[in-house]
């Protein structure tokens, strides 16, 4: 091996890295067999990757796995996260909810259900390409029923699958890349019907396809317009008092934008050109002020962009420099489209809260420099994603290292935190996890052992199927998820067979004591009463001013 790494060690050092990168597939119960890394002329064979320029192809054959699954095995479960898209290149493979399930555990197999089929060319090599409907649903427990006159978030709608049925896919079918690529849980289960040959592409492949390749781009879109699209425009509460011909007649006209991390998408000052619904993701507003910017607002899922625009501002220019704060999916509106909607006169009412509600915000923004501060400073660390955020008061602190005990104790000995991180002013946010809206450390486990709780906000890591692979601890923006040592070692029937004989470590992380009666240990034992957990903004603005309105 030596001589040859010498002699190719390009060449091998990719070898070694891909067979490490796929490892943990080989332990997913049903996978028959993992191919070697495929070249870019392999992946331009396929009708998938067809007209995509072959340097792209090259750089993408690491994130990118063919495998054979054995019939009957589960691709993935409804509700989980997933960092794949699989491609069929062979065989079939079947989508169902989980109320088909449990009509299957009554007594009809799961196969011999009446079947959706997708196309009637399901069965054909080169069909056009179309897609499971992905899941926009956050998970049960962490979904908020929408107050009066507030946009749900898109991601709580789900997909619009009959119930009791299964959808039918086949050769040249690609299915789960909307939710690998937004961070959404999926809203079905996927069986292999037979035995299949599937090719599975992981997100940063995906990523790069979309960005690079305007034809795959296009087939992407071409798929959430076919299968989502009117779904979700007859789900929103701006359009509820539309019909359906007007609801399709506008599916026609919008425009699908994707917008990568730290892009502006418009500038305050440009003409503004249509509305915005924000798909996925988040965006950060902000105005000029002296010689620089400050942020003034920001939109996540289901809200709206352009109506402050549309409505109050004259010669229509856009009111704010608006960035994305990650990737962001956003579904474009013209102003033409958009003035035949104000033609219905609860579109026109919705357009005018929101936009009062927006300037309200922008105006508290202006007048109150330190809410800006802290407005921006969330976005950066992620405060508005969090459910569950551990803040420490740190003029009462006395460092006397309490919570990190207690935490400690409630948890066979390793602490599940570290009481240190970012500070804004006197506060600290402790590396603890946030239970985030849209946990992007769920997405790519291979053995699932990180996992929604299914009791509030809670994601917690079950260590008995953990196999230190990291993955979680990577991917987690926020550093609140460490690998510890457990003193063990692996097994020599151990799966995947590289752990065998090796230190044991599982990845840690904070699980709101979930288990206890008494909640959070690291609140509960703090003497000073200065380590408390908030869920919003506004709960941690309360925290810094107590006593004082600091809402805009």
């Amino acid at each position: 091996m030596n001589d040859d790494l010498q002699e190719h060690p390009t060449e091998i050092r990719r070898a070694l890295l891909y067979e490490d990168r796929w490892a943990s597939e080989g332990g997913r119960t049903g996978i028959i067999s993992l191919a070697d890394r495929p070249t870019a002329r392999a992946l331009a064979a396929m009708d998938l990757f067809n007209g995509i320029d072959p340097p792209l192809l090259e750089d993408i054959t690491q994130d990118v796995s063919i495998a054979s699954w054995e019939a009957g095995a589960v691709l993935f479960e409804e509700g989980s996260y997933i960092d794949l898209a699989f491609f069929i290149v062979e065989g079939e493979v079947v989508i169902h909810t989980s109320q088909a399930q449990n009509e299957a555990r009554l007594g009809t197999p799961i196969f011999d259900q009446a079947l959706v089929q997708v196309s009637d060319q399901a069965q054909r090599p080169n069909p056009a390409v179309s897609t499971v409907l992905e899941s926009m649903i956050v998970s049960q427990t962490a979904t908020r029923a929408p107050q009066p006159g507030q946009a749900p978030f898109l991601s709580t709608i789900d997909v619009d699958l009959p119930d009791g049925k299964a959808m039918l896919l086949g050769p040249g079918e690609i299915f789960g890349e909307i939710g690998a690529l937004n961070g959404w849980p999926q809203a079905v289960t996927a069986r292999a019907k037979t035995r299949c040959k599937l090719v599975q592409i992981r997100v940063p492949a995906l990523r790069r396809l979309k960005d690079d390749s305007p034809a795959f781009k296009k087939r992407i879109d071409d798929v959430y317009r076919e299968r989502t699209l009117l779904f979700h425009l007859r789900k929103l509460p701006l359009l509820s008092s539309c019909d359906d011909r007007t609801i399709q007649s506008l599916a026609e006209k919008v425009d699908l934008v994707s917008v990568r991390p730290g892009k502006t998408l418009v500038k305050e000052g440009d003409p503004a050109d249509g509305i915005y619904l924000v798909r996925s993701g988040c965006l950060r507003l902000s105005q000029k002020m002296a010689d620089g910017e400050i942020a003034v607002a920001y939109l996540s899922k289901g809200m709206v962009l352009g109506d402050v625009e549309l409505l109050l501002v004259q010669g229509h220019s856009w009111f704010s420099t608006v960035t994305s704060v990650g990737y962001s999916e956003l579904v474009k509106m013209d102003s033409d489209v958009v003035s035949s909607l104000l033609a219905h006169s609860e579109i026109e009412k919705h357009f005018w809260r929101s936009a009062v509600d927006r300037v309200k915000e922008t105006g508290y923004s202006q007048r109150h420099v330190d809410y800006a501060e802290l407005l921006d400073f969330s976005l950066n660390r992620g405060l508005v994603e969090g459910n569950s955020i551990l803040v420490i008061d740190l003029d009462r602190c006395t460092r006397c290292d309490d919570c990190v005990r207690a935490c400690a104790e409630t948890h066979g000995g390793r602490p599940r935190f570290v009481r240190e991180g970012e500070r804004y002013r006197s506060h600290l946010i402790a590396r603890a996890c946030y239970h985030c809206r849209d946990p992007v450390c769920l997405i790519g486990c291979p053995t699932g052992a990180i996992h929604r709780a299914q009791v509030g906000d809670v994601v917690e890591i079950q260590e008995d199927i953990c196999i230190g692979c990291s993955q979680c601890s990577k991917k987690c923006p926020y550093d609140a998820i460490i690998m510890q040592p457990t003193g063990d070692v692996w097994p020599e029937d151990a799966v995947p067979k590289h752990l065998r004989g090796k230190p044991r470590s599982v990845a840690s992380k904070c699980d709101l004591c979930h288990t206890s009666s008494t909640g959070p240990a690291c609140v509960n034992s703090c003497p000073q009463g200065c380590a408390i957990r908030v869920g919003t903004m506004d709960d941690f603005k309360s925290m810094l001013r107590p006593g004082v309105e600091v809402s805009p």
